[in-house]
């Protein structure tokens, strides 16, 4: 994965969220290495070390450093000797923590593995949401996933899964079984299935590469109209493709409006945020971004919206980040009532950089804002329709996920409430235009679940 060490763009490098992923790497050994240190330290801890200051030095967004001497901090890294990997990642997050900034950080190989496995949208496995059942404490099938080999072999929802290659599944969490049932494509594992009314069975299955659903849409009937429901929990790297299928499948249903529910993603890659704002306006911009010396990239619509519909967007503190980034360019260029509460507040992007012993290191390298300029980090997006929901109301949803997105969820049931009103009743061709158009609920200011 190591590419040469030419600039990128924040747009093209960049990933923004609690989740972080790849699109580009820069080379194993900063320019600024001469060749003697470069001999001198390749086969040591050092190595890894220097690499993350040289990338820090080169790329961090605030080039005071937090007004820390990071030459200092440097000559102080490589004046100790680490006697192992271990030693070094020490020093490197105790260095980083000096920027006061917690999305640069280090990540140890499986850290990073981690993280770029989640991003890409991908696992290796069989294909299957699982859960514990309540009254049983059994582990659960909750979903065959589409095209995969799970699907495929003929699992179903409701089937228990008593053992994993003969390791009995009794009180195993899901993410413990997640970890026996993943592994490299192509291989073989075996689950000990039990299915009501018929007798336990073993199947054999062979793990593939599986793309995750972050996409999850259908069509909803509020009264006299359809409303097409889409819920995004993370960008990931198929995020905008999944979101294109979804909105072309409500498009040919004939849906009235739309609802888009933001509530709990923390975000994910810059792109995907941006790609999906163009599928729900022509003309406008997305967001602007602003590097450590002042340079700044705009992006804009590019004409090719998939509809025109009335949208509302759902939101909450925990949408983070890519969800702002979306939420603030649909409000900004009034495509879109936003409903529910204070967003998190986080607007900065990242780069991510594989190291050359394989862990990885997020480097914030940009702030970004919204269309209008607006700077949302530790402020938010304030809803153009503000509900908190109480402990109560979150305990329900949280207990009940049927509920989530019927007129049981306050938030839901506001939005359909809003698109339902003489305003948003019809396609926004038809409308007046958005001049004329009155400011819905309270503008406050700017946050959400």
């Amino acid at each position: 994965m190591n590419q040469s060490a030419k600039r990128y763009s924040p747009l093209q490098v960049a990933l923004i969220g609690g989740v972080i992923a790849t699109t580009a790497t820069l080379s194993v050994f900063g320019q600024a290495w001469s060749r003697s240190v470069r001999a001198a330290l390749q086969d040591s801890p050092k190595a890894i070390v220097d690499q993350v200051w040289q990338t820090v030095n080169r790329e961090y967004v605030d080039g005071t450093f937090n007004k820390k001497n990071w030459q200092e901090i440097r000559q102080s890294l490589l004046s100790k000797n680490y006697s192992n990997r271990d030693e070094a990642y020490v020093a490197i997050r105790e260095a980083l923590k000096q920027l006061g900034d917690p999305y640069t950080r280090f990540m140890d190989p499986k850290q990073y593995e981690a993280l770029t496995n989640q991003t890409s949208g991908e696992v290796s496995g069989i294909g299957i949401r699982m859960e514990q059942n309540e009254k049983n404490k059994r582990l659960t099938v909750v979903e065959a996933i589409e095209n995969s080999p799970a699907l495929r072999a003929g699992v179903k929802a409701g089937d228990q899964i008593l053992a994993i290659d003969g390791k009995p599944t009794t009180s195993m969490k899901s993410e413990d079984a997640s970890r026996l049932i993943r592994g490299k494509a192509g291989t073989m594992v075996t689950l000990r299935l039990g299915r009501q009314g018929q007798t336990d069975f073993d199947l054999k299955l062979t793990r593939a590469m599986i793309e995750v659903p972050t996409v999850r849409y259908n069509v909803k009937q509020e009264g006299g109209r359809k409303v097409g429901y889409i819920r995004l929990r993370e960008f990931s790297a198929h995020a905008a493709d999944q979101m294109r299928r979804a909105i072309r499948d409500l498009n040919s249903k004939q849906v009235d409006a739309y609802v888009l529910d933001l509530r709990g993603n923390p975000g994910g890659l810059l792109q995907a945020s941006i790609e999906i704002a163009r599928m729900w306006y022509d003309d406008g911009g997305i967001v602007k971004t602003v590097d450590r010396r002042g340079g700044t990239e705009e992006t804009k619509a590019n004409r090719t919206s998939l509809t025109k519909r009335p949208l509302a967007v759902l939101i909450d503190g925990n949408s983070a980040s890519a969800s702002e980034i979306l939420t603030g360019a649909l409000k900004d260029n009034k495509r879109a009532v936003v409903v529910g509460s204070q967003s998190f507040g986080k607007a900065l992007v990242q780069s991510v950089h594989e190291l050359a012993d394989g862990s990885g290191l997020a480097v914030t390298i940009a702030h970004y804002y919204t269309p209008k300029g607006t700077d949302i980090n530790h402020k938010g997006i304030v809803p153009d329709i503000k509900i908190d929901l109480t402990e109560l109301q979150q305990r329900q949803l949280a207990t009940n996920p049927d509920q989530v997105a019927t007129l049981s969820d306050p938030q839901y049931a506001r939005a359909i409430s809003v698109l339902s009103s003489n305003n948003f009743a019809q396609p926004l061709e038809n409308q007046p235009s958005q001049q004329s158009q009155k400011p819905i609920g309270n503008r406050a200011a700017d946050l959400g679940f």
